[in-house]
């Protein structure tokens, strides 16, 4: 994954998508480069219009975040975290009480 974000990030830049490049990013990220998957990324995206391939996948994401905006998917969301939570802290009062036993 970090190799097509570090070719998003050139083209962002607007600096040239070549092996150079790519593996500069990459090791600037911490990660070992390897220069494999580097020519094969390269050559995927050859001929490829990365501004076209953005805003084509841009318009999914738009339209899924309408409903977020309105605070419905985040609402339950975070009833679901509370739910979670509350039934770990259940499990634990429960393996607690468990362990007392044993101890009288």
């Amino acid at each position: 994954m970090e190799y097509i974000y570090s070719a998003m990030l050139l083209h962002s830049a607007g600096k040239e998508i070549d092996e150079k490049n790519v593996k500069k990013v990459i090791e600037a990220a911490g990660v070992k480069a390897e220069d494999a998957k580097i020519k094969a990324m390269i050559a995927a995206l050859e001929g490829v219009d990365i501004e076209e391939v953005v805003s084509k996948a841009a318009v999914p994401v738009a339209t899924a975040a309408a409903p977020a905006a309105s605070g419905g998917a985040e609402a339950k969301e975070e009833e679901k975290e509370e739910e979670d939570e509350e039934d770990e802290e259940k499990k634990a009062e429960e393996a607690a009480g468990g362990l007392a036993s044993l101890f009288g």
